[in-house]
């Protein structure tokens, strides 16, 4: 729906809590302030299909800024803010961004990712403390002080904008997928609302509880889609298991979205402490991002109730699978069935393979995507047919329901983040001890995955303790931390093929269920 009917017909009602400070922003003030920021945004040349970067926290003066630009026509890539300066910088450059809007807390990483970005306009500084790095001679402005007085009513020329969200390659380098704009006036929607309604039961009643960080794409969509179909959207500045069953509890929460981990969190809280909590107000928890172990969801479905359904999409939108608790049990592993597209299962050769046989997992019948400045990885992602897929493998059964066989070949995903080796190898390799390296996941009972370096040294017997921490830290002064390695092991050689490619999988079955005897930690 257009916020500005939805305003008319909820006016004060939050549409936005902040689930630590307890801060709102209503329906109203959100049609107001976004209304303001869309003005700025044009005033400031910005048309339709043009792009902004944001570059901010878990806050409230996030939601007017993204709306601003859904209802300006406008791409914004949400940037993650762990990210390292450098990394950051590459994708306000990569997406085309005139304009950066960052907060005020990351205003070191703003102004670092800004300076590498010359082509952009200019940098609009947000929430607690805008005004004092304005002041302070940051090239940026306070938001709050470039929309004041402009009209809180909406511009002319209102189409809906997307969500530009960056996904990593195989290459390391993250990449933007872009949908086509529709064209469409504001207030048609992006498909994401609809889907919530019609089969997530979403309504005015809904209280969804955002524990994730908004510049991932579903905590963003599903909370932006909520407001669109008139609930309130109770977002967590970061996850912590109690805070998040105390929310549950407070604000009577519907519907909530969640990843493998933060559930496996949850558990390890002392009975007694899990039993404080009144968890009966939630009529869906959504699961996703990230494989999760049978036993995990057995007892999260026997304390949450028959509750959770998982949904197996990427960011590009391609195609989704949908299982609730009761087919999940009938089909424990399963990530469910196509809704709205076809799932296809296809072998080396190109052709689709029988049930029970694993193969590359390719969906039919989803809305086109295309990895910004990457022809290659886009033309990579489609068959001669038309199919798309993300790189999964997996088998259906004679059911029709997907399973997962792995998380695309090479990739890590730990704690729902998606990371891929080769960027923390081309981390690793400059360091002088560094002869080889593969980087792989290994298997965390907390996290799902955890990152692994296997070390060839330059010298050999060289491996020690000392050095896996001195090569822990060197990555992490080159990436974000969340990606480098939290262990190194050391090998005398690691297999390569004759013409010099890693045999990843070979290095990755030797430590499938962990790092061996004698590893450094």
């Amino acid at each position: 729906m257009n916020l500005t009917d939805l305003a008319r017909e909820h006016g004060d009602k939050s549409a936005v809590i902040m689930g630590g400070s307890g801060a709102t922003m209503s329906y109203a003030e959100l049609e107001r302030r976004s209304n303001q920021v869309a003005h700025l945004f044009r005033a400031r040349g910005l048309r339709a299909g043009m792009r902004i970067a944001v570059l901010m926290v878990n806050e409230l003066d996030l939601f007017p800024v993204v709306w601003a630009a859904q209802r300006a026509g406008l791409y914004y890539a949400p940037v993650n803010w762990h990210l390292s300066a450098e990394e950051a910088a590459y994708i306000v450059a990569d997406c085309g961004a005139r304009l950066l809007v960052s907060s005020a807390s990351l205003e070191p990483l703003a102004a670092a990712a800004a300076a590498a970005a010359p082509a952009l306009d200019g940098r609009l500084v947000a929430g607690d403390g805008a005004a004092d790095v304005a002041a302070a001679g940051a090239a940026a402005e306070s938001l709050d002080a470039a929309i004041e007085g402009l009209p809180g009513t909406p511009v002319e020329d209102e189409t809906e904008g997307w969500y530009m969200f960056y996904s990593s390659g195989t290459t390391g380098k993250p990449k933007g997928i872009v949908r086509p704009l529709t064209g469409q006036p504001f207030g048609t929607g992006l498909g994401t609302e609809t889907v919530m309604r019609l089969v997530f039961g979403f309504s005015p009643s809904s209280v969804y509880l955002c524990p994730g960080p908004l510049y991932h794409a579903a905590p963003l969509a599903w909370s932006i889609g909520t407001i669109r179909n008139g609930g309130t959207v109770v977002v967590m500045q970061r996850f912590d298991a109690a805070t998040a069953l105390s929310l549950i509890e407070k604000y009577r929460v519907t519907e909530g979205q969640f990843v493998p981990t933060m559930f496996v969190r949850m558990l390890r809280l002392p009975a007694a402490e899990r039993a404080k909590y009144d968890v009966s107000s939630l009529r869906l928890a959504v699961h996703a991002a990230a494989p999760i172990a049978v036993e995990v969801k057995r007892e999260m479905i026997g304390w949450f109730g028959p509750v959770l359904t998982e949904y197996y999409a990427g960011s590009e939108a391609n195609g989704i699978c949908v299982i609730d608790s009761s087919d999940w049990l009938a089909h424990p592993g399963s990530v469910g069935r196509p809704l709205g597209v076809e799932v296809h299962v296809v072998g080396e050769d190109g052709a689709e393979v029988p049930a029970g046989e694993v193969g590359t997992v390719y969906f039919s019948g989803g809305s086109p995507f295309e990895y910004h400045n990457d022809p290659g990885k886009t033309a990579s992602a489609f068959n001669p047919s038309g199919w798309s897929t993300l790189g999964d493998m997996g088998y259906l059964d004679d059911e029709g329901y997907l399973y997962l066989a792995d998380r695309r070949t090479d990739l890590i995903v730990s704690g729902g983040v998606n990371i891929y080796p080769r960027e923390v190898e081309e981390a690793l390799a400059p360091h002088p001890a560094v002869a080889d390296v593969a980087v792989i996941g290994i298997r965390d009972e907390e996290m799902g995955q955890r990152v692994h370096a296997v070390v060839q040294p330059a010298v050999a017997g060289a491996g020690t303790p000392e050095l896996a921490a001195e090569l822990i830290d060197f990555c992490r002064a080159r990436i974000a931390h969340f990606k480098a390695p939290g262990s190194v092991s050391f090998e005398d050689s690691l297999p390569r093929t004759p013409s010099g490619k890693m045999l990843r999988r070979v290095v990755a079955d030797k430590y499938r269920d962990g790092a061996p005897a004698g590893t450094s930690l």
